[in-house]
């Protein structure tokens, strides 16, 4: 038996997937979180975990620096991240970080029951859509503006393109608003923009842009 936690701040979305899994006699959901902290409580308490459905852009602690705990907390877990981006260079910073899977929400549910066995088994499990952007888009993926920038640089950028001030991703980082402010300008020239602006109309153009973006690194 595959035990799940299932992580995502939407009840209705959870609620789908658990019926979505409850037809599969050798997948049972062992729990559900709605933001990090519940994540990393409810894996810390189920010890017989085997797959962690993770969304990305969860209230408080979230993204690559969730992603990157609960691999530290539980190294075995097999993790498979399910996002609404399907830009190729997202998804192959989760890979990096330590997911297993990526599988964008609007995937059929086929594709999910699919990709936790795959994950729990430990093998990689790339969407359709996301595998084929990879495929046919790596070098202009890897030549891309956004693909330049540090991890730290790529999560900042998410979120001034999101709207957040620079306090707030201060806040939210744990970083002083000078060197944030200091992050953004080398954002700004390692891509070749000129303001605020200009990046949050990039954001929007590569499909970057997350109104609940949360922090990745």
């Amino acid at each position: 038996m595959i035990k799940v936690l299932i992580a995502d701040d939407h009840t209705i979305l959870r609620d789908g997937l658990k019926q979505i899994l409850a037809e599969c006699p050798d997948i049972a959901v062992a729990g559900e979180a709605n933001d990090g902290f519940e994540v990393l409580v409810a894996i810390r308490r189920l010890e017989d975990l085997d797959v962690l459905v993770l969304d990305m852009a969860m209230p408080g602690r979230a993204g690559l620096d969730l992603l990157r705990q609960v691999r530290i907390e539980r190294p075995q877990l097999a993790v498979l991240v399910l996002s609404m981006h399907k830009e190729s260079q997202y998804a192959v910073r989760t890979l990096k970080a330590g997911a297993l899977g990526y599988l964008c929400k609007d995937s059929a549910s086929a594709d999910l029951v699919k990709a936790i066995r795959k994950v729990a088994g430990g093998a990689t499990f790339l969407g359709s859509t996301v595998a084929e952007n990879l495929t046919q888009g790596l070098a202009v993926s890897d030549d891309a503006p956004h693909a330049r920038l540090s991890n730290r640089e790529y999560e900042i950028f998410r979120l001034v393109a999101a709207g957040v001030g620079t306090s707030a991703i201060g806040h939210q980082l744990h970083l002083s608003a000078k060197t944030v402010s200091t992050h953004k300008t080398r954002i700004l020239q390692k891509m070749g923009l000129t303001n605020t602006a200009d990046l949050i109309r990039y954001a929007m153009k590569h499909g970057l842009a997350d109104e609940a973006c949360q922090p990745l690194d």
